[in-house]
């Protein structure tokens, strides 16, 4: 039995944690490391209150417990209800939200395309604002037991509701691959050997896989602080999210190091939370950050019936 509540918790958490420090400068939190639960800081939103990425996860998941199956015209009219209506909000109203991902809503709203083809496809389209709430297509995924092609098929819709150009669905595959490996009880570095074996010119071009050469023809791990980036650049928060992985040792020290990276901390944060609260389960979840998080049992009962829809 699969229950999702390991990684959608470790999540919102990373997210919540990362939140009051998004854009702040590496060197400072360098020399004043924030490792609690914190307040009115670049949003000015109450201690524990969850960003976009864990919104539009939930939106995500709130879409596959109603139709039982991934129907991207529900995701995106779930995204919709988000950005104009504040639902999956922890305090009831929008506090960030991306231009790519706020483009490609707004092309869904005025029925430009289909929800799959609203997705920004242009160079400039790489933030993660598709990765950060990739999550829950890792868990579907791997319940239905679906194989690497059916799963590429899958990431690539679920991603081109806001981002559809391949550098980001590259991406948000290499993300959803390395949660399934974790699914599958392989650890950090079993689940890393996996997705440098993966063949991904069946998938994408010749430059988009050079973009992620640092992660698949090197060793992430063994690059320095100095040479690991935190921005919304896509490649640099999947980089990050692995750097962060494999050279820590618990859940709680994985998020520190994440949100301490500073700039793009809720996200790099939210990615971290997902994979590490997989790996190392909810339980080992600093308690206070658990009190701490807002609508906690909201996003509880939400998983409950995720979970329903999974192992059923």
């Amino acid at each position: 039995m699969i229950d999702s509540k390991n990684g959608i918790i470790g999540l919102a958490i990373g997210d919540a944690m990362g939140v009051p420090l998004e854009f702040y400068m590496r060197e400072k939190l360098m020399q004043n490391p924030k490792t609690e639960m914190l307040g009115y800081g670049s949003h000015n939103v109450p201690k524990g209150s969850w960003s976009d990425d864990t919104s539009m996860t939930l939106a995500t998941i709130d879409a596959i417990i109603k139709d039982k199956k991934i129907n991207c015209e529900t995701i995106a009219t779930n995204f919709l209800e988000w950005m104009k209506n504040a639902k999956y909000t922890p305090i009831d109203r929008v506090f960030d939200i991306g231009r790519t991902c706020l483009r490609a809503i707004t092309r869904f709203e005025d029925k430009q395309n289909v929800a799959e083809k609203c997705g920004g496809n242009s160079e400039m389209d790489n933030g993660n604002g598709s990765l950060m709430r990739i999550l829950p297509i890792t868990y579907y995924c791997y319940c239905q037991r679906l194989t690497e092609p059916e799963i590429y098929e899958t990431v690539e819709k679920v991603s081109s509701i806001t981002h559809r150009h391949e550098i980001s669905i590259m991406g948000c595959f290499i993300y959803v691959i390395y949660g399934i490996e974790l699914l599958n009880s392989k650890n950090l570095t079993q689940a890393y050997k996996k997705i440098k074996a993966i063949e991904y010119d069946k998938y994408f071009s010749q430059d988009t896989i050079r973009r992620y050469e640092r992660v698949l023809k090197n060793n992430i791990n063994k690059y320095s602080l100095d040479e690991i980036k935190s921005t919304g650049f896509v490649v640099d928060t999947l980089e990050a999210t692995l750097w962060v992985l494999l050279n820590t040792d618990s859940y709680n020290q994985a998020i520190i190091r994440a949100i301490n990276l500073g700039n793009d901390t809720d996200t790099v944060g939210a990615c971290v939370g997902g994979l590490a609260g997989i790996y190392y389960g909810q339980e080992s979840i600093n308690q206070s950050w658990k009190n701490d998080l807002l609508k906690f049992d909201y996003i509880n009962n939400l998983c409950d019936k995720f979970n329903g829809v999974l192992n059923s």
